[in-house]
C-alpha cells in the first residue's frame, strides 16, 4: 500500500518538533503496540487538541506482530473517517535493517528512526547517512541515536548497555550526517525502572543542546517523574521536544485485560467488543493524562497555522 495523498494535518518531524521546540513543549510518540490502539491515540490528542506522534519498531513486528501496512492503513483511516485535525506523524521507531525502513516510507510512514548506535562512532555515521539519504529524497525524516539507552524489557533495543551522548560526538554527529532529530542518552531508559531510578543529566542535555540545532528526543518517558521531564524540555533555548511513551500504555492495557501480558495480533481480532472498547478507552485516558500533565501540550495544536 502507497499513500500519494496524505491528510494535510499529517506531517514529518520537522515541523511538528520545531515548533515544539521553540515553544517549550514535547510532542509524545506513543506506541500502541497494537494497530487496533492507534485510534484512541489520535482520539485523545485531539481531544487534547495536541500535535502528536504514533510509532512502531521493528523488533515490535517480531514480538507483537505489527504488520506496518496495517499499521498505516489504520492510522490514515482514523485520520480521514474520525476528522483528526491535530498535526500529527506516523513515525517507524528504533530499526535497524534498512529493507523495513524502506518498507515503512513505502506504505506511508512519514518518519523513521535508523538505531546504529551500538556501532563504533564512524560506522554509525555511515549507517545513518545511507538513511538520510534515502528517506530525505522521498520527503521522509530521519531521526538517529548516539550514546546507548538502556532497557529492561528489550522490546525497543536488544542492548541493556547505556552509554551517555557525548555533547562534542553530537555536534559533529549532527553535522556530518543531516538528521531531523537526535535521541539522547541521558539517563533513562526503555522499560520498567526495576533497580536504578531515572534521572536526566540536565547539564549534559544543556551542553548538547548549545551544541546542536537539531530537535532533541528522550526514550524511555515512561516511569520518569513529570518534574524532571518538564525540567528537560524547558531548558533554555528548547530542551527535549519528542518523548517516547511506550511501557505505560502496555501496563494500562494489561491490566485492562487481566492479562500477564499482552495479545498478540491475532488475538485483538477475537476479543468482544465491549473489552477492546474498555482498553481503547483506558488507553485513551493515559494519553490524555500524559499530554496535560507530562509533555505540556495541551492546546499545542494552535501554534501550527
Amino acid at each position: 500500500m502507497k499513500v500519494n495523498l496524505k491528510p494535510n494535518n499529517v506531517s514529518s518531524l520537522t515541523k511538528v518538533l520545531a515548533v515544539a521546540t521553540q515553544n517549550q513543549f514535547a510532542v509524545g510518540s506513543f506506541t500502541p503496540r497494537a494497530t487496533k490502539m492507534v485510534a484512541p491515540i489520535l482520539r485523545a490528542a485531539q481531544e487534547k487538541k495536541s500535535a502528536v506522534i504514533v510509532q512502531t519498531s521493528e523488533r515490535e513486528q517480531e514480538r507483537y506482530g505489527i504488520n506496518l501496512v496495517e499499521f498505516s492503513r489504520e492510522f490514515y483511516r482514523v485520520i480521514r473517517e474520525e476528522n483528526i485535525t491535530i498535526p500529527a506523524v506516523l513515525h517507524l521507531d528504533h530499526t535497524k535493517d534498512f529493507n523495513v525502513i524502506a518498507e515503512a516510507i513505502e506504505v506511508g510512514f512519514t518518519s523513521v528512526m535508523i538505531d546504529a548506535s551500538e556501532q563504533p562512532f564512524k560506522k554509525n555515521i555511515e549507517i545513518t547517512k545511507k538513511v538520510v539519504e534515502y528517506a530525505h529524497s522521498r520527503g521522509v525524516t530521519v531521526e538517529a541515536e548516539l550514546g546507548k539507552i538502556g532497557t529492561t524489557d528489550f522490546i525497543e533495543t536488544d542492548v541493556d548497555e547505556e552509554l551517555f551522548t557525548e555533547p562534542k560526538e553530537a555536534k559533529q554527529f549532527v553535522e556530518e550526517t543531516c538528521i531531523d532529530a537526535l535521541a539522547v542518552s541521558v539517563g533513562t531508559s526503555h522499560g520498567v525502572y526495576l533497580v536504578k531510578n531515572p534521572k536526566i543529566d540536565i547539564e549534559r542535555l544543556i551542553e548538547i543542546r548549545t551544541l546542536t540545532s537539531v530537535p532533541l528526543v528522550l526514550h524511555g518517558g515512561s516511569g520518569t517523574p513529570s518534574e524532571m521531564i518538564k525540567n528537560a524540555i524547558q531548558i533554555p533555548n528548547g530542551g527535549i521536544s519528542k518523548v517516547n511513551i511506550a511501557t505505560d500504555l502496555e501496563h494500562m492495557m494489561i491490566k485492562t485485560l487481566n492479562r500477564e501480558k499482552l495479545c498478540y495480533r491475532k488475538e485483538w481480532s477475537e476479543l468482544p467488543t465491549e473489552t477492546l472498547t474498555l482498553v481503547q478507552n483506558a488507553v485513551q485516558n493515559v494519553v490524555k493524562e500524559k499530554i496535560e500533565n507530562f509533555l505540556i501540550s495541551s492546546d499545542s495544536a494552535s501554534y501550527y497555522v
